[in-house]
């Protein structure tokens, strides 16, 4: 992905510091880490969905479900055109 200006536990520091100040506005802490509060609203994000493995592994499910679901239509698809030519084929040579 490429190189981190900061290291992980710069990262993990600056989240626990928001989580242990409840109330207190993500860019004030991040003015106070010297970070971007953008940046720091990323890295708890980031926390947060790797603290849920159950909510990752539900997302992994969604996309699988939604890939299935497109392959399902294309076959779908496929079949109905691959019947359709064997109709007119069918027509084609009298049978």
């Amino acid at each position: 992905m490429g190189t981190y200006k900061y290291s992980a536990e710069f990262r993990a520091d600056a989240v626990a510091l928001y989580r242990s100040s409840p109330g207190r506005p993500v860019a004030a802490v991040a003015k106070d880490r010297g970070v971007n509060h953008e940046t720091l609203r990323l890295w708890i994000k980031a926390a947060e969905t790797a603290e849920a493995p159950s909510a990752r592994a539900e997302a992994d499910k969604d996309a699988e479900i939604a890939a299935l679901r497109r392959q399902v239509r294309e076959l779908e698809l496929e079949r109905e055109i691959l019947r359709r030519a064997a109709k007119y084929f069918a027509g084609e040579t009298n049978w």
